[in-house]
């Protein structure tokens, strides 16, 4: 009996593959974390990353709901620079996001391209603001006319 409890999908337990095997991380209250610790968005903002270290402890958050590791600052490395290859892989990304399957336009804000399939525009007419969306290449110039 005891060999079928274990395999039921009751008892399947979800891991954390990034959480201390033995749990000996300290856990540290909502703003009482020791100075010279910080969690990676925190890093990010001082344009740090972890850089290969493990987290030294945890934070706990809305009750113990959430959990953030936390890095040790003077550890941390800077983080890499963009490189051209890795804008242009971006912007490529985020063209897709931002350009309307229907009228070809490009947006400075994502599309609801799974909900409505294009803009809104497109989808009901709502006149679109002209600084929402970027100009064709060739759409001001005067010899493209």
């Amino acid at each position: 009996m005891a060999a079928a409890e274990a395999t039921s999908p009751s008892a399947v337990r979800d891991v954390d593959i990034y959480a201390d095997p033995t749990g000996a991380l300290p856990v540290h209250r909502w703003r009482q974390a020791p100075k010279g610790l910080a969690t990676r968005r925190q890093l990010r903002e001082r344009r740090l990353r972890p850089g290969g270290q493990d987290p030294v402890a945890v934070i706990e958050c809305r009750g113990g709901k959430r959990m953030a590791f936390l890095y040790e600052i003077a550890k941390a490395k800077p983080i890499r620079p963009m490189t051209f290859a890795k804008e242009v892989a971006l912007d490529k990304a985020m063209a897709k996001r931002q350009t309307c399957p229907s009228c070809s336009r490009r947006y400075y804000h994502c599309l609801p391209l799974k909900s409505l399939g294009s803009c809104l525009e497109c989808y009901d007419g709502t006149p679109a603001e002209p600084d929402s969306y970027m100009r064709q290449p060739g759409e001001h110039l005067a010899a493209a006319a």
